[in-house]
C-alpha cells in the first residue's frame, strides 16, 4: 500500500503568520500522499467579537449557537482553509480546501443534549473515504476544515482532532496511514514542567500505568485514547509531536 501521512495542526499555528509559513514549508516537504486538517478557533472567537457575538465555552468547547455556527463555517471553510490553501498553492503543492459537506465526504449527526447543549456541534457517523482516496491518488491534497454536515442541509462545527482521526481511520482501507497530531510540546512528556522529557514510545499498557501513576493527564488522555482507537481501526502509527518536526523522528509514536 502507497504511504499516506495525515497531519493535524492546531489554530494557533495556523493563525500566526510566522508559524503558518514555516508549517506549510515543512509540509510542503513530506514526500509522497498527504492531508492536512486545521483548527482556526481563535480567529472565529476574535471574528466573532467584532461582529458583537459572544463566545460561550464549556471545559474548553465551543457553545455553537445559530449565529456561532456562521462565523465558524465562514472563518473556518473560508478565511483559514483558503489562505492555507492558496499558500499550499504558492509551494507547489496541488491543494483541495473541503468541509464535510463537500462531496459529502463526512456526515454527522448534531450531539444529543445532554448535562450541555453544546448546539450546532457533530458527532461523525459516516466518512466517505472512496471519494477522498480517489482525489489523493490523483495528487490532489485535501485541507480539511473543522466543519461535518447532517445531510439534512445543515453545517455542523466538529473537533479538528477527531475530523483527523476519522479521516485516518477510513482512508487506513486504502493507504499504509501515519497520523500525525502536532501542538505547542515535542510529544508527550514524562513530566510537563520539562520539555525535553519525551516519551518516545507508548503502547496501550504503558498508557494506563502512566494515567494511573499521574504522568498523563487533563486533555491529553482523549487525545491518546484516539491515538488508540486509530490504531485499532487500521492506522499504521500515530505521532504526537511539535508543528516544527513534522519532518523529523521526534515525538511520541502510539503503537
Amino acid at each position: 500500500m502507497e504511504k499516506l501521512t495525515v497531519i493535524k495542526v492546531g489554530g494557533k499555528i495556523v493563525e500566526e503568520e510566522d508559524s503558518l509559513k514555516s508549517l506549510l514549508a515543512d509540509f510542503s516537504a513530506i514526500e509522497g500522499k498527504k492531508v492536512l486538517v486545521h483548527g482556526g478557533g481563535r480567529s472565529a472567537t476574535a471574528i466573532a467579537a467584532q461582529l458583537g457575538i459572544e463566545s460561550k465555552m464549556v471545559n474548553g468547547r465551543r457553545i455553537t449557537d445559530a449565529e456561532t455556527l456562521k462565523v465558524v463555517t465562514m472563518v473556518y471553510a473560508g478565511l483559514v482553509n483558503k489562505t492555507i490553501v492558496a499558500r499550499l498553492q504558492a509551494l507547489g503543492v496541488n491543494a483541495l480546501g473541503l468541509t464535510g459537506a463537500d462531496l459529502n465526504y463526512m456526515r454527522s449527526d448534531k450531539r444529543p443534549v445532554k448535562e450541555v447543549d453544546y448546539g450546532f456541534v457533530g458527532d461523525v457517523k459516516e466518512v466517505n473515504s472512496e471519494l477522498l482516496a480517489d482525489l489523493i491518488s490523483k495528487g490532489v491534497v485535501p485541507v480539511l476544515a473543522p466543519l461535518t454536515h447532517d445531510k439534512q442541509g445543515n453545517m455542523l462545527n466538529t473537533n479538528a482532532d477527531t475530523i483527523a482521526g476519522e479521516a485516518a481511520k477510513a482512508l487506513s482501507k486504502h493507504f499504509d496511514v501515519t497520523l500525525m497530531y502536532c501542538f505547542e510540546k515535542k510529544g508527550v512528556l514524562m513530566d510537563e514542567n520539562d520539555d525535553d522529557s519525551v516519551i518516545p514510545e507508548i503502547t496501550r499498557p504503558l498508557f494506563d500505568e502512566y494515567v494511573e501513576n499521574g504522568i498523563i493527564q487533563g486533555g491529553m488522555i482523549p487525545k491518546l485514547e484516539n491515538s488508540f482507537e486509530a490504531i485499532s481501526a487500521g492506522v499504521t502509527k500515530v505521532v504526537i509531536t511539535k508543528a516544527s518536526e513534522i519532518n523529523g523522528n521526534c515525538g511520541t509514536v502510539i503503537k
